[in-house]
């Protein structure tokens, strides 16, 4: 069941308009990954300015519940975005929702670095109600860009380009390192304030009260790139599939597509009805159970356990990195030092462990499969962990390198891995009525991951202790195992249309596909008068 505009989709030859809406997604997602990650550049300076006690021979920390909301709460409001947002989206059409979450952004994004209060707890109460909507607006980007450029994409480099979307989480994560290194190196060039020199934590005088200023510039500054991508996001017309098999407009999705692809696109008005039919069943019907309802606990059970792993590394390098010596102990640094090392640090893992996993990912999706980069993230980073959990004394006192070595693998691992596959994997393999929404249930399940990380995983690293880092870590080894397991619920979706790994085309769902020889071939049962050569796709 053929239909023009969808066709022209798949097979359309890459052009710069692909490239402009990789950009403006993944301009959502540089902002997205900054906003959530540059608080904990930021989480130990909050300590020192708003929790010290006069008399205390330490810096001041932030109690173990407030340390937990200052830096989980935007996941959770993530969680309730991507529901929301992504059920919206399959309502309403993806442009509509996708500038409202933008705005959102960028106003939470500067109010909060306007945080305000009469105590301490005044001012983390302000920041957590501004950062849980700031995280409600970011959950809307994950369902709403990744349904945008997979329905955009030919079927091809679909992979391919959701991917490079993702990837521009990883930059957002070097940015969040490198602004709060930038400032807080700035502050501490300036030689006309003493306050702002400071030295080793001897009294009060560490904690510079300037400091308080640049906590706030850090989290403003996550409002700039949103701003700036605004107006071209406004700008991108509904797409192609929702405009027709959504909408029915079949005349108008061909006409958009038309415009954007610089080709002319027949309506086929008649055979859009006839596909409409076949397809009309909802998320809750037992017909969606019967064809993806496997694939949607295979997509929910990945993501959950990836984020648990990814979001308590990411969230837990600022209590790593003292204990095991790759910067300089609390009491040896005053606050803004404390805030540069941490940030270098976390720079520098960054750039040469989490940012080149993405890009592999993006480069070899296509040749490797979705299915085997999942599969073999998850095996080594299970593999990283579990090394550094048995081996974290021998590291922690006698080679540094090689823990910083290992721990920069499991970044790796994560990004070519099932960090990027499990973001692309719910935009390809649900049909396009629920499309965005199962991307948003896949998606929160994540974020119900990342809470335990933030919130669980995280308290057995805060102390510092040898003992809890360690057994922290063999947890983590654990849930990437299951996870690995787990991976063998979903099916291997490369070069595909969405309509035929959805069963849209009138042919069975790829619920039904089993993976052969790791993901490589895929075997689709036959339906009606379908040739043979539809139903094996080599790969």
């Amino acid at each position: 069941m053929a239909i023009a505009v969808l066709e022209a989709l798949d097979n359309a030859r890459t052009q710069w308009y692909h490239v402009t809406a990789i950009m403006i997604a993944g301009m959502g997602f540089f902002t997205d990954a900054y906003d959530l990650f540059c608080i904990s550049t930021i989480s130990k300076l909050l300590g020192r300015l708003y929790f010290y006690h006069p008399g205390s021979q330490k810096p001041g920390k932030l109690p173990k519940n407030v340390n937990n909301l200052v830096t989980g709460v935007a996941l959770v409001g993530t969680l309730a975005g991507q529901l929301f947002f992504g059920w919206l989206g399959d309502k309403l059409g993806r442009k509509k929702v996708y500038g409202v979450t933008l705005v959102l952004m960028v106003i939470c994004a500067i109010c909060s670095g306007l945080s305000l209060g009469s105590s301490p707890h005044a001012v983390m109460g302000t920041l957590c109600f501004f950062r849980f909507w700031l995280g409600f607006g970011i959950g809307g980007d994950y369902p709403l860009s990744a349904t945008i450029m997979s329905e955009y994409a030919n079927k091809k480099t679909r992979g391919a380009f959701i991917a490079a979307v993702f990837a521009m989480q990883g930059v957002g994560i070097i940015f969040a390192g490198l602004v709060s290194m930038v400032v807080s190196k700035i502050f501490l060039m300036n030689d006309n304030a003493p306050a702002y020199k400071g030295d080793d934590f001897q009294n009060v005088l560490s904690t510079q009260p300037q400091a308080d200023f640049m906590w706030r510039t850090v989290l403003m500054l996550g409002a700039l790139p949103a701003i700036l991508t605004f107006y071209w996001r406004m700008k991108m017309p509904e797409t192609g599939r929702y405009t027709a098999l959504i909408r029915g407009k079949a005349d108008q999705a061909a006409m958009d597509m038309g415009q954007v692809l610089d080709i002319e696109i027949d309506a086929d008005q008649d055979q859009l009805a006839q596909f409409k039919a076949a397809n009309n069943y909802t998320l809750l019907s037992q017909e969606f159970w019967t064809r993806h309802g496997r694939h949607l606990i295979g997509t929910t059970t990945t993501w959950f356990l990836l984020d648990i792993a990814f979001y308590s590394q990411n969230l837990t390098q600022k209590d790593i990195f003292p204990a095991i010596g790759l910067i300089k102990k609390e009491l040896q640094m005053n606050a803004l030092q404390e805030v540069y090392e941490t940030s270098r640090a976390m720079f520098i893992i960054a750039l040469f462990g989490t940012f080149p996993g993405y890009w592999f990912t993006v480069a070899l999706i296509e040749k490797l499969g979705r299915f085997i980069i999942q599969l073999v993230g998850f095996f080594m980073m299970s593999m990283f962990m579990l090394i550094i959990g048995l081996k974290y004394d021998y590291l922690k006192e006698e080679n540094h390198k090689l823990f910083a070595l290992l721990y920069g693998l499991t970044f790796f691992f994560a990004n070519f891995g099932p960090n990027s596959t499990t973001f692309v994997l719910p935009a390809e393999l649900f049909p396009t009525r629920v499309r965005s929404t199962c991307h948003a249930i896949s998606a929160a399940s994540g974020k119900a991951g990342a809470m335990i990380g933030a919130f669980g995983i995280q308290s057995y690293t805060l102390s510092g202790n040898p003992k809890k880092i360690r057994r922290a870590m063999l947890i983590l080894a654990a849930t990437n195992m299951i996870g690995f397991f787990c991976t063998f619920l979903v099916s291997e979706t490369k070069g595909r249309s969405l309509e035929e790994i959805s069963g849209e085309d009138g042919g069975e769902s790829g619920n039904r596909t089993t993976s052969i020889a790791a993901g490589r071939l895929s075997f689709s049962r036959q339906q009606g008068n379908r040739r043979p050569s539809d139903a094996v796709q080599g790969q």
